[in-house]
């Protein structure tokens, strides 16, 4: 436990608060989305500007704390709020600014994805970005950014143009393609191995009413969808994306396919139609609609609070083999509220970046698979676990070797390898210039001493 009269000193020269175990409001301070986590840091520092994060760094390094990164808070693991750490919280640096004429966004690095929509839409511009909008936008870029546009535009990394970031050391460096581009590359997917960003400067792109919904298919229907789905949005113009998750919802299982279609209105009318008329839906609510809107489809079922537990990886091939093994998996035993494996869709935009470019490697897959289970009471959570392991096992053999940072959980080093893949040392070496302490190690960890 850190002296009172040291955490009395490092709240003389902050802006911002700073919340110790026995102080008000630390409880809530700690509280992240996934409601299994109870980690208790040392100190949370909730900065007001650029100035409190370089203090707040001093601190961790006058005191030998290792150093979590709150962003959004969205994280499965928990890793936003270390226990026994430093916590450096950005939740209230939520600025976004526009520029409509050069089509870019600096949004600061507590902002999150309904934040930044917000400010965007106000002048018909997006990037991609997360598809549940309490999701910080720090996290998701930084692990690369799955989302509604990737296939026409790309990864959140893809359109980050510029970062501001606070090393461990206390320096406050920009990494753009022209500056630091080396830290920049391995700020594309890299995770919070290497500092605090503070901002995020976008690319953005002409997005305002796309065509979206839900089509939702008895279970009974599903091997017989999925298999359509796979050859039809497997074909599908980069302007779609649709995902199809197995779920269980208040009326029982279900498979729901969610569509974003970001381009000419009259065009994805006719790309979505065949999947419209393959059979009968239970439910169809695609219809012309602003971007928001299916930015908000999941707000209801994300809610922050809940107990989660995920585990994902990547297929190239959505082979007949792996949709028996998937749905009779997900059939065989559905515990309840609420369980799902979404088939995420990506391709296009996302794979014409080679593996090397950035630091996010998985250029190549067509499909991301993520189990998850969402449920309240602590009495379940066995249950819950087993439920996703055994389903997750059920996937395995028709998964790609590696894994998205942002949905892995804690399992061991051979899996955080895999998710950075090739370009594993690249990073190493530069967790070696820039934190060489491990002062970041609260993230899908590169320890400093890695070798080859």
């Amino acid at each position: 436990m850190l002296a009172s009269a040291r955490i009395q000193a490092w709240r003389t020269p902050l802006r911002g608060r700073l919340f110790s175990p026995e102080d008000e409001g630390y409880d809530e301070a700690r509280r992240v989305f996934n409601g299994m986590i109870d980690s208790r840091p040392a100190a949370i520092v909730r900065c007001a500007g650029v100035a409190d994060v370089m203090a707040a760094l001093g601190f961790a390094r006058e005191a030998g704390l290792p150093v979590a990164v709150r962003g959004g808070g969205h994280g499965v693991t928990g890793s936003a709020v270390g226990e026994g750490g430093l916590v450096v919280d950005l939740s209230a640096m939520r600025s976004v600014r526009v520029d409509p004429r050069r089509r870019t966004a600096r949004a600061e690095g507590g902002a999150t994805w309904g934040d930044f929509d917000h400010e965007t839409q106000a002048f018909g511009l997006a990037t991609t970005g997360g598809i549940v909008p309490s999701t910080g936008i720090a996290g998701l870029t930084l692990g690369g950014g799955i989302g509604y546009l990737n296939r026409k535009y790309g990864l959140a990394c893809d359109n980050l143009l510029s970062a501001d970031v606070v090393t461990a050391d206390g320096q406050w460096l920009t990494a753009s393609d022209d500056e630091n581009a080396e830290l920049f590359w391995g700020l594309r997917g890299g995770g919070g191995n290497f500092g605090v960003v503070t901002s995020f400067e976008y690319r953005l792109h002409p997005v305002g009413t796309v065509l979206a919904g839900e089509l939702v298919f008895p279970l009974d229907r599903a091997k017989e969808m999925l298999r359509f789905y796979r050859d039809w949005s497997s074909a599908a113009p980069d302007e779609l994306r649709a995902d199809a998750t197995l779920l269980l919802g208040p009326e029982g299982p279900v498979l729901d396919i969610i569509v974003c279609w970001c381009g000419e209105l009259e065009e994805g009318e006719r790309v979505v139609q065949p999947l419209r008329s393959m059979s009968a839906p239970l439910l169809d609510t695609i219809a012309p609609v602003p971007y928001p809107v299916v930015q908000n489809l999941l707000t209801e079922v994300f809610r922050p609070g809940l107990r989660h537990y995920w585990k994902a990886g990547f297929m190239r091939t959505f082979s007949d083999a792996a949709i028996e093994a998937i749905v009779d998996s997900f059939a065989d035993d559905v515990p309840s509220p609420f369980a799902a494996i979404a088939i995420e869709h990506l391709g296009g935009a996302v794979g014409r970046v080679e593996p090397q470019d950035t630091a996010f490697a998985h250029r190549h897959a067509q499909y991301s698979v993520l189990v998850l289970r969402m449920w309240q009471d602590p009495a379940d959570s066995s249950a819950n676990i087993a439920w996703g392991r055994r389903c997750f096992h059920a996937a395995a053999p028709f998964l790609d070797e590696g894994a998205y940072v942002n949905y892995l959980a804690d399992e061991g080093e051979a899996r955080v390898r895999a998710a950075y893949g090739g370009n594993y040392e690249r990073l190493a070496a530069l967790k070696r210039r820039y934190d060489p302490a491990n002062r970041f190690r609260f993230n899908q960890n590169i320890p400093a001493s890695t070798v080859s």
